[in-house]
């Protein structure tokens, strides 16, 4: 299949480049999406961020090369990108749990994380909720920020973004301007590029924007909407993960690199949707 081709792709770049830089533009490209989409699919399906797993291949491999006492631990750090022995060390400890010098000496423990590759599984019949549909443009009010995507540093800042406008009564502020026909709060990814995602929360608004916010532009597009029933981010998060790994490989459609949104019921904390840009594979 296709999308499992140019995943695999990916992972055979990234396997080739573990003593040398890894690019993650290149890694994208080789996947066919952007470099925020690929960090994000791969997190949700391998559970593991993409910086994270690299991290794992290369103390795996840079433990098989101490076994062997072929290399010094300074050569064997640098070769894996590491700019000193002290770094190196304090990695490879965390990974391994012992030193890398430790792990020179016969008969030590050491953990192999290998290689991942991309498959299709039977997971059973579990239904998933969606619409395909075409949504016209709208206006978006709130509060915008940008956020680095380094080392998954967005996965962990955006949900502190959430929880500071909502503790500072802008939340409350946003409600008040929504256009009467949808209440809903919003949440956009936007803006992807190699190093950052600009992300907003914010309500569909017609308001003129007052001192300190943000407004957006959503274009019309075709979007495929899934439902999201359950604990909220519990139930959003595994829609996700079930986005990226059984439903793109086999749908038909792609991701057209567009803006991205987290629909939020008001009314309802149990419920909520994703929507994501798409169109028909060529």
């Amino acid at each position: 299949m296709e999308w499992l081709d140019k995943m695999n792709a990916a992972l055979s770049y990234i396997e080739e480049n573990l003593d040398g830089e890894v690019d993650v533009a290149v890694v994208a490209k080789k996947a066919c999406t952007s470099s925020y989409n690929f960090q994000r699919m791969f997190s949700f399906i391998a559970d593991v961020p993409l910086a994270e797993y690299i991290r794992r291949r290369r103390l795996s491999l840079a433990a098989v090369e101490l076994t062997k006492k072929e290399a010094t631990v300074l050569e064997v750090a640098l070769k894996y990108g590491y700019e000193s022995p002290v770094s190196f060390a304090r990695a490879f400890q965390n990974i391994h749990g012992i030193t890398p010098k430790q792990a020179m000496e016969e008969g030590a423990m050491l953990k192999n994380y290998p290689r991942i590759s991309f498959q299709i599984t039977i997971k059973g019949v579990e239904e998933m909720e969606y619409r395909v549909e075409m949504g016209k443009a709208f206006r978006m009010l709130g509060k915008k920020r940008d956020f680095s995507t380094k080392d998954g540093e967005n996965f962990r800042l955006i949900p502190k973004f959430w929880q500071e406008v909502c503790a500072d009564g802008t939340c409350e502020r946003m409600q008040q301007m929504t256009v009467k026909e949808d209440p809903a709060f919003y949440g956009v990814c936007m803006d992807f590029d190699n190093t950052k995602i600009g992300y907003m929360v914010g309500v569909h608004s017609e308001e003129p924007v007052p001192e300190g916010f943000d407004a957006i532009e959503i274009p019309e597009c075709l979007w495929v909407k899934f439902e999201c029933r359950g604990p909220i981010p519990e139930a959003m998060q595994d829609v996700w993960k079930r986005v990226y790994s059984e439903w793109f490989p086999t749908s038909g459609y792609e991701h057209t690199g567009g803006p991205e949104i987290e629909w939020y019921d008001c009314e309802d904390n149990c419920h909520a949707q994703i929507w994501l840009p798409v169109r028909k594979c060529k």
